[in-house]
């Protein structure tokens, strides 16, 4: 039978109910998804809107990249649903990286490449990143230094390093990505990286690498040898 109309599901189908009686585990994506929208369109229950809506975008991974504004886009997301649906992925992200049970050790560019791959292969700017890592190479944290072509006036070792002062970090990562897809260093890379790595040595907190992300690939500059 086809329930246009949300309040005609049996009770025991509705995804609130099915929360208190199952427990969130039980639910499907698109059952949380109807949770967080709580409402329809016309014509297009609950249900069935949060279900387009993750087809449109790609899945859950999908839908967790969109930025606010790209969800805003999505026929039935104003500004209201996009802004809880975004609070709603980060605070999800923010609670699984401050887990220390659940932290993800780097060992090497392969583990940091599979971290922040499918997030930041899809950016259509430069993102300058810094992960801190503790003595064991658990993930302390991914700071966001700044947005736009790098250059050495937006990537400043004072903003680089003061999270992972701030966080007893023992080495840190650097990462950023190429919106061409092509992972190749520029100049200007190799500038910053060695530019941040004299001032980690300064301040007994080693740079381990830089990682540079393209549209599926990577550049490790330790590997290259230039770390």
């Amino acid at each position: 039978m086809d329930y246009r109309r949300l309040k005609d599901l049996p009770e025991e189908l509705l995804p609130r109910e099915r929360l208190f009686q199952c427990g969130p585990e039980a639910l499907s994506n698109r059952e949380i998804l109807a949770i967080l929208l709580r409402t329809g369109l016309k014509g297009e229950n609950v249900l069935d809107f949060a279900e387009r809506i993750l087809t449109q975008a790609g899945g859950l991974s999908g839908l967790a990249r969109l930025t606010v504004h790209e969800l805003t886009q999505l026929h039935g997301m104003g500004n209201a649903k996009a802004a809880e649906l975004k609070a709603a992925l980060e605070l999800g992200r923010r609670s699984v990286s401050s887990d220390p049970l659940v932290r993800p050790v780097i060992n090497s560019p392969q583990d940091i490449a599979h971290l922040v791959m499918e997030e930041m292969r899809y950016l259509d700017r430069e993102h300058f990143r810094v992960v801190s890592l503790s003595t064991k190479n658990h993930v302390l944290g991914i700071s966001s230094i700044s947005v736009g072509s790098l250059n050495s006036s937006l990537v400043h070792p004072r903003e680089c390093f003061k999270e992972a002062i701030r966080r007893n970090s023992n080495a840190i990562i650097l990462l950023h990505n190429h919106p061409s897809g092509d992972p190749s260093p520029s100049r200007e890379d190799l500038d910053v990286t060695r530019r941040l790595s004299d001032g980690g040595q300064i301040l007994g907190i080693e740079v381990l690498d830089h990682v540079i992300i393209g549209d599926n690939r990577y550049i490790s500059l330790k590997e290259r040898g230039i770390l």
